[in-house]
């Protein structure tokens, strides 16, 4: 496997970007198409992390697995779009899209470290696949990581967080779930509102205090050096092998 290649596996298995999966998902709820979908179609106040695991399994197909993963991993999205309106319109696919590859590189650089011109074209390049192995029309990702960028602020500054949105938010943030989730997602909400542009977190009700963003991601820094490689790229292998499991799936929106 080619230098590059390697890295780009290395990136997709880095477990510390899932301290950048809420926010992800708080985002794409920024688009109102994807938020009704959500609302209408997920079941956050019973299964708060849910949608997020769909999320990863299907991240972890396309960039990682075999020709079989992939196509179980779009036969589930596709059935769980099925009846969705806007679901599969590219401009929403676009979004969703977007926000795993910039919340991810993000991610990555503030808890892990720096990313090479490289390693981020091939993820950048990888990262169109996301929306283009489900409708997505490949002309529809942006040509080049500048053209990303200009799209990524003018989408950012239009987001509208709706009624149902700020209720799914709200969901996510505050589950209901086992102790150890109702234990951990204060910390993981604080490192989400450091990893946040600044323009939605009064929306979505986040911090803004610069003192206490900094504590929050020193922290995740730390747990992130101490957690031993390994145990970091488990979440991944755990997945792809549930995907060819069978592992039993709702019929939710990933």
């Amino acid at each position: 496997m080619p230098r590059r290649d390697r890295e780009l596996d290395r990136y997709t298995r880095e477990g510390a970007l899932l301290f950048g999966g809420v926010l992800a998902i708080l985002l794409q709820l920024g688009d109102p198409v994807v938020a009704r979908g959500v609302a209408a179609h997920s079941s956050f106040a019973t299964d708060p992390l849910g949608r997020l695991r769909r999320t990863l399994e299907y991240v972890y197909a396309i960039r990682l697995g075999r020709d079989e993963h992939e196509r179980l991993a779009r036969q589930h999205v596709n059935r769980a779009h099925a009846g969705v309106p806007g679901a599969r319109e590219a401009a929403h696919q676009l979004w969703v899209a977007a926000t795993l590859y910039a919340i991810g590189v993000e991610t990555h650089e503030r808890l892990v470290g720096g990313i090479g011109d490289a390693t981020r074209d091939e993820i950048y390049a990888a990262s169109a696949r996301l929306g283009t192995a489900l409708q997505l029309p490949e002309d529809a990702w942006p040509a080049t990581r500048d053209a990303f960028e200009e799209y990524w602020v003018e989408r950012v500054a239009g987001l509208e967080f709706t009624p149902e949105a700020l209720i799914v938010a709200e969901q996510l943030m505050h589950p209901s779930g086992p102790w150890w989730l109702r234990r951990a997602m204060p910390f993981v909400v604080e490192v989400t509102a450091a990893l946040a542009p600044a323009a939605v977190r009064a929306p979505l009700g986040l911090t803004e205090d610069p003192a206490r963003h900094a504590r929050a991601l020193r922290r995740a820094r730390t747990l992130v050096r101490v957690t031993p490689g390994p145990l970091r790229r488990l979440p991944s292998r755990l997945l792809l092998r549930g995907l060819v499991a069978g592992r039993p799936h709702s019929a939710r929106m990933p």
